[in-house]
């Protein structure tokens, strides 16, 4: 087949239907003389008309609708990043976010957060909840391990743990940071219910965090300075950073940096103590 330079979503499409097998959808392999699945095969189960769907592998007709996208995402079976490669090559942008509920991290991710012995890290969702966390962050911040899962958010601790709040150095400019980067977020990943939940809780059992709420502040949670009041090492000034998780857009890599050598020492002291925070 002749390379076609110019129509790239055509060739995307042509290259991800050659791919599949026919029988793994029920088709009768037959007499097939290229690979994959026929253009009608891939039109049915997209559930559009095989016309239009000739029309894209042609470079005719116009761009497709999202929803058209969305529907052949599914029909060809792409992953993730395959529907946002699609998405760009049609549109020239990536799909509006569509939240999901974060799946479990894996081992390699842990063994990540594990090699920072004196570095609190932790791996959060776009709607602030703690799904994996190093032996550093449990001495340092809090020990989510002994949390019931649902009680594992970071405002949920922030507005109702009373230890959270008296380890803050000035707790309603965190507060205030906390609630803005939380919006900012959220509203990223598309997860409107999701917030709509966890702001209708909080307001209910926070009027700070409902005042809070009305100011509709943004910020970004890039980097900057935390200063916490521990109950063993007093206070203490960490430098944090944010990184988003290749391949899992549900996640944010958050590491905590103590600001001096005698800081670091005392954070690994405690750690090897076994204190929790």
């Amino acid at each position: 087949m002749p390379l076609d330079f110019g129509n790239h979503l055509g060739t995307f499409l042509r290259d991800r239907r050659a791919r599949l097998d026919p029988a793994t959808f029920g088709f009768v392999p037959g007499r097939r003389r290229t690979p994959g699945l026929r253009r009608e095969e891939v039109a049915q189960r997209a559930n559009i008309s095989p016309t239009w769907y000739t029309w894209l592998e042609q470079g005719r007709g116009g761009a497709p609708s999202a929803d058209v996208l969305n529907r052949l995402a599914t029909g060809l079976m792409l992953t993730e990043p395959e529907r946002e490669h699609m998405f760009i090559l049609a549109l020239g942008h990536p799909p509006e976010p569509r939240y999901r509920e974060p799946e479990g991290i894996t081992p390699r991710l842990q063994r990540v957060l594990d090699a920072m012995p004196t570095s609190p890290a932790i791996l959060r969702t776009a709607t602030w909840e703690v799904v994996a966390w190093n032996r550093a962050a449990a001495a340092l911040l809090t020990d989510y391990s002994k949390l019931p899962r649902e009680k594992r958010n970071i405002l949920r601790l922030m507005f109702s743990d009373q230890r959270v709040r008296a380890a803050q150095e000035d707790w309603l400019r965190v507060a205030q940071f906390v609630v803005a980067a939380f919006r900012a977020d959220a509203a990223r990943a598309g997860a409107t219910a999701e917030i709509t939940q966890l702001v209708e809780e909080l307001s209910r059992t926070s009027p700070e965090f409902e005042a809070l709420w009305r100011n509709n502040d943004i910020a970004s949670h890039g980097d900057g300075l935390k200063r916490l009041h521990h109950p063993m090492l007093g206070p203490i000034e960490l430098e944090f950073s944010t990184f988003a998780v290749e391949g899992r857009p549900d996640l944010t890599l958050m590491i905590y940096n103590p600001s001096t050598a005698e800081t670091t020492e005392a954070v690994r002291k405690l750690v090897e103590s076994g204190t929790p925070g």
